[in-house]
């Protein structure tokens, strides 16, 4: 039995993520999760919600909460929405936990003692009204490239264009309004990310397994002369961790909390912190999973994210990690993916266009959701999500594929048997054909899923399920029931059998399915199938078996048509 450390990029807590979000980290983590446990091995999987940063400053101002509130009912809002999609988290943290604060300040404690932080002194915004520094996302102006009259501190939307936030023409902070703003000197933390260029060098080029567009990001990043920078990792904000040297004042920063992009990746850990608190366990229950020292050197550790995240995981997390000179698990494969664009254009938060993850549970089951983002993964370049490649991928494959051949195998074996397994006859030639086949074909399926090959595997389940179509198209039990009853008899006995061990290999990516087809085989047997035929002949005669409700509606033209429609305009 392995122990397998999944962690995926932790949403931030500004708002509900669309599909795009989903399909990039948690979901395709969950899949390897779920995959995992089915082999036997042992599973931690972790997420939580980002929640410390400008954006939660301001979202929380925008819903007139105060930020601690507006992160607590978030992060109840994801977790929820979570639920819906059946993430199977072993905990969902949140960053402001104190686990993290913690951990946050024993890192920057070890990377001053190990001469890796200095103090920088940096012209930043003031607003005298506000009597407060303001971060680059509280001030917005004009653009002096475009022109634009809501460029931000750090960017203008509307040309791109990087900038600072003096550059902009009649800058006004975002809290007020107002436009009494002066420059004034404050002093920040700095991790000194160039000096340990070698270590991360090294340890990236040891990773020879990792995909390749997560290696392209990470040397890019590592050897472009805007790359490896020293980072900030302090600002002049209310919401946030304070900074302090574990539990220590840290004398000249009084009032500043650490960088969101230095504490959210430290959840990690203290996810896993959390998690044994919750379940009253001691610290060496989660430091088994993170501390080499303590346990954690044969954990295999997976991160999975989308390829924007992959800079801070390859480069800064690890920084300060190796800084820390302490013995902590280090990531062993970083899974990324490339971005799910929407109908013809890009998903938008801000503008509210695409599907959200709760708009899309209020239209559809999360299996008919599951099944199009994994068996349309970005895995090797950016993907998109049309609605009528939605429409035909679940019609087809979830309702005439799979749910098909359920229905047919339970109605005709209730019709002709009753609901017990019937016992007469015994497999012939067809049969044996199909355990062979299918014995090759889980074979094949079972090693692209343990290589987090998304889509080949989607498409190697699909191939399994077509095979029992074909076999029962050819078999043809409906006739043969006419002419030799004991025969048809054996090809019904398969087909029950047949729909268990779809259940167990569907588990991963359409779980709500998947157990209601074992529920209506009237069995909790989730044993992989590593041999086939004795799989096949795990429900013996006279068990009794159900016809379960239909397990895939079909998307009608007019409710695809609704739906664009309805998700092209702007989210209230």
């Amino acid at each position: 039995m392995a122990r397998i450390l999944i962690t995926s990029a932790i949403p931030y807590i500004n708002g509900i993520k669309h599909l795009g979000n989903l399909v990039g980290s948690q979901l395709p983590a969950d899949l390897f999760a779920r995959f995992n446990r089915a082999m036997g091995n042992e599973v931690m999987f972790i997420c939580a919600t980002d929640e410390h940063g400008t954006p939660a400053e301001l979202a929380a101002a925008k819903a007139e909460k105060p930020v601690a509130e507006y992160c607590a009912e978030m992060h109840d809002v994801q977790a929820e929405i979570a639920k819906g999609f059946r993430l199977s988290f072993d905990h969902f943290g949140r960053s402001s936990s104190q686990r993290n604060h913690r951990l946050t300040q024993h890192f920057a404690a070890k990377l001053a003692e190990n001469g890796l932080i200095r103090e920088v002194s940096e012209s930043q915004v003031y607003s005298i009204d506000d009597g407060r520094f303001l971060p680059d996302r509280y001030i917005e102006g004009t653009c002096p490239n475009c022109g634009f009259t809501s460029a931000r501190g750090d960017q203008c939307d509307n040309c791109t264009k990087q900038l600072d936030p003096t550059d902009l023409i009649d800058a006004r902070s975002t809290i007020s309004g107002s436009t009494n703003l002066e420059v004034r000197q404050t002093k920040h933390l700095y991790l000194m990310q160039r000096s340990l260029k070698d270590k991360l060098e090294a340890w990236i080029d040891s990773k020879t397994d990792w995909p390749i567009l997560t290696t392209s990001i990470a040397k890019k990043w590592l050897n472009d002369g805007d790359g490896l920078q020293d980072r900030g990792i302090t600002r002049d904000l209310h919401w946030g961790i304070p900074v302090q040297k574990g539990d220590a004042p840290w004398p000249g920063m009084e009032g500043k909390v650490f960088y969101v992009w230095f504490d959210a990746p430290i959840e990690y850990i203290a996810g896993t912190a959390e998690w044994a608190d919750a379940k009253g366990k001691d610290d060496a229950a989660w430091e088994r999973w993170w501390r080499t020292d303590k346990g954690a050197a044969d954990v295999t550790y997976y991160q999975f994210m989308g390829k924007d995240n992959v800079p801070f995981h390859t480069l800064s997390f690890p920084a300060t990690i190796l800084g820390s000179g302490e013995p902590w698990k280090m990531v062993d494969y970083l899974k990324s993916f490339n971005y799910l664009n929407y109908d013809g254009g890009q998903f938008s938060t801000s503008r509210g266009r695409g599907v959200f993850m709760d708009q899309a549970l209020s239209i559809l089951p999360s299996d008919y959701w599951r099944w199009w983002l994994l068996s349309h993964a970005p895995e090797t370049s950016d993907a998109e999500f049309t609605w009528e490649n939605f429409q035909v991928s679940v019609n087809k494959d979830l309702a005439d594929v799979l749910g098909n051949l359920v229905s047919r195998v339970t109605k005709f074996a209730k019709s002709k048997c009753g609901e017990d397994v019937p016992a007469g006859g015994s497999f012939g030639p067809q049969e044996a054909a199909l355990i062979a086949d299918l014995g090759a074909r889980v074979k094949d399926y079972t090693d692209l899923m343990a290589q987090m090959d998304v889509r080949k595997s989607a498409a190697e389940l699909r191939a399994i399920w077509v095979l029992g179509n074909e076999y029962l198209q050819s078999a043809a039990p409906w006739s043969v029931v006419k002419t030799d009853p004991e025969r048809a008899q054996a090809m019904i006995r398969l087909g029950l059998n047949l729909i268990r061990v779809y259940a167990v290999l569907s588990a991963p990516f359409i779980p709500d399915a998947a157990q209601a087809m074992m529920t209506a085989m009237g069995t909790d047997d989730w044993t992989w199938p590593t041999d086939m035929s004795q799989a096949l002949r795990t429900l013996p005669a006279g068990h009794t078996f159900s016809v379960p409700e239909n397990l895939f509606r079909k998307i009608t033209d007019e409710e695809r048509a609704e739906w664009q429609q309805k998700f092209a305009g702007v989210r209230s």
